[in-house]
C-alpha cells in the first residue's frame, strides 16, 4: 500500500493570544485516514523542514496542525505568513533516542524509568529534549536530576 502525501499551502495562523501557531487542514482527515480524532503525521515544511506530530481536531471545522516556535524560527515566518506543507500518515512506532548518560540516571532509579516509558511520546521527547538544549555540562546533571524528580512526583512534562 502507497503511502498517501498530501500537499497544500496554508497561511499561520495564531492560537488565540498564545504564542502558539497552526495551519488548518483543509481536507476530511475522516475520508484520507478514516479517523475523526488525531492522526499521526510526518510533515515537511516549505520542503526544508521536517517534524512529525499531529493532526487534531480543536474545537474547530477541521483538522489543524501546529507549528511550534522553532519550526517557525527555522522557516523564519510568523503568523499571517504562508507556508507549503506535505504530509503523510505516520505509522512508524515513535521512539526517543536516549543518551548514555541519561541511560545511566534511568538504571539508576528504575520507577522512574518505568514511568518514563509510560509516557506518551511527546512528553518524553519532552524531557529528553530539555536535558540535551543544556549549554553546560553542569545545568545537564541537573536536569537530569530534576528530570527524575520531577517523574517521580508524577509530572508528565518539563
Amino acid at each position: 500500500m502507497m503511502k498517501q502525501k498530501i500537499e497544500f499551502t496554508g497561511i499561520i495562523k495564531q492560537n488565540g493570544d498564545m504564542n502558539a501557531a497552526f495551519v488548518e487542514f483543509p481536507f476530511s482527515a475522516e475520508e484520507l485516514f478514516g479517523k475523526k480524532g488525531q492522526v499521526k503525521i510526518k510533515a515537511i515544511f516549505d520542503d526544508k523542514v521536517e517534524y512529525r506530530g499531529s493532526l487534531s481536531k480543536m474545537k474547530s471545522d477541521c483538522h489543524i496542525l501546529g507549528l511550534t516556535q522553532n519550526i517557525r524560527k527555522q522557516l523564519g515566518k510568523s503568523f499571517g505568513d504562508e507556508v507549503s506543507v506535505n504530509l503523510t500518515e505516520d505509522k512508524e512506532e515513535r521512539t526517543v533516542e536516549i543518551a548514555d548518560d541519561i541511560a545511566v540516571v534511568f538504571n539508576e532509579n528504575l520507577e522512574a524509568k518505568s514511568l518514563f516509558d509510560k509516557m506518551s511520546y511527546t512528553h518524553r521527547k519532552e524531557y529528553i529534549r530539555w536535558i540535551e538544549e543544556a549549554k553546560k555540562p553542569e545545568t545537564r546533571e541537573n536536569r537530569k536530576i530534576r528530570m527524575i524528580e520531577m517523574i517521580l512526583n508524577g509530572k508528565k512534562g518539563v
